[in-house]
């Protein structure tokens, strides 16, 4: 059965003048595991370091909730958890300390959610599970309710909304969030631009990759004839405003057919389709969103190198 949602965005992208793809899809099957193939890179710093911050840092993390909450039940609500590699740890400990929660993975892609279900009622079993297949803007009705809530957003997401729309994404949580609630947010921060795009366009190819199976995507569920090897995949870096967009680009001019739309899409010699967007942000960049967005800061948690930021904030 056809995505209506998928088919629309697609026809919607390729139809703009400057086409573009939206990246929530680039997580189907294929492209899950090919991320996960992407998080365990050298380049790919992001990984490293906040498994770094959470391994060092999850006794903080759990007096910032006892603190917050004392012993009162609570939920923990991931936004894009994905195979919950790094949110393990956090859970563990936890669990170990005997602090009383239920968690509340979400994630647009149902079949990562079954693996990390799989996962941790094989290694978590005491664990309250219940997680919520959809998107961030679908769940977060999720964050209403009396119970006091842990807002999770990992593995530097929020880069993926343009600046406008980070802002009005974090003042939509904080409208559903209660006074004392907390979010916990991973920041990639501006750095050597090398750093960047190197973990953008790794030397083996498997962010091109990543970038591809996107085109695949629509050739399987839209019966689309893209040919992968008339593409190209491009990063590029501003650092001046953190921008770090990624972009498959046409190597020929080509005519590709898209069957279930009934549509004929045509691009010109080096034409380009915007796939990603992720923003770094400076550590005062940082601070003046969440202000702004109404929460109050409770800590910033940084890996050794000060790459990436684990920031914790509380709800007004």
């Amino acid at each position: 059965m056809m995505d209506q949602e998928f088919a629309d965005e697609v026809r919607k992208g390729l139809s703009a003048k400057a086409k573009y793809l939206p990246s929530k899809y680039f997580y189907d099957e294929r492209g899950d595991k090919i991320f996960q193939e992407i998080m365990r890179m050298d380049d790919y710093y992001l990984t490293n370091a906040e498994f770094e911050i959470l391994s060092m840092h999850k006794t903080d993390l759990t007096d910032r909730l006892v603190e917050a909450f004392g012993k009162s039940r609570f939920q923990i609500i991931e936004f894009g958890a994905g195979d919950g590699f790094k949110t393990k740890i956090v859970l563990e400990h936890l669990l170990a300390e005997d602090l009383d929660f239920t968690y509340r993975p979400v994630d647009i892609s149902k079949s990562v959610l079954d693996d990390l279900k799989a996962d941790l009622t094989a290694k978590l079993p005491r664990l309250q599970f219940e997680p919520l297949v959809g998107t961030y803007a679908e769940s977060l009705n999720a964050l209403e309710g009396a119970q006091p809530k842990l807002l999770l957003f990992l593995g530097s997401n929020l880069g993926n909304f343009e600046k406008a729309a980070a802002s009005g994404f974090i003042k939509k949580i904080a409208d559903r969030l209660a006074s004392g609630d907390l979010i916990f947010f991973g920041i990639d921060l501006k750095k050597d631009p090398k750093l960047i795009l190197g973990a953008y366009n790794d030397a083996n190819g498997i962010t091109k990759a990543f970038n591809l199976n996107l085109l695949s995507r629509i050739n399987r569920e839209l019966g689309a004839n893209f040919t992968l090897s008339d593409f190209d995949h491009y990063p590029l870096y501003d650092p001046q405003s953190g921008l770090c967009k990624s972009y498959l680009i046409s190597l020929k001019k080509q005519s590709v057919f898209i069957e279930a739309l009934d549509m004929q899409v045509d691009f010109d010699y080096a034409e380009e389709i915007q796939t990603e967007v992720s923003i770094k942000y400076s550590l005062e960049e940082v601070e003046s969103l969440f202000e702004e967005g109404g929460f109050e800061k409770v800590e910033h948690l940084f890996d050794c190198k000060h790459y990436f930021v684990d920031t914790i904030w509380k709800k007004r």
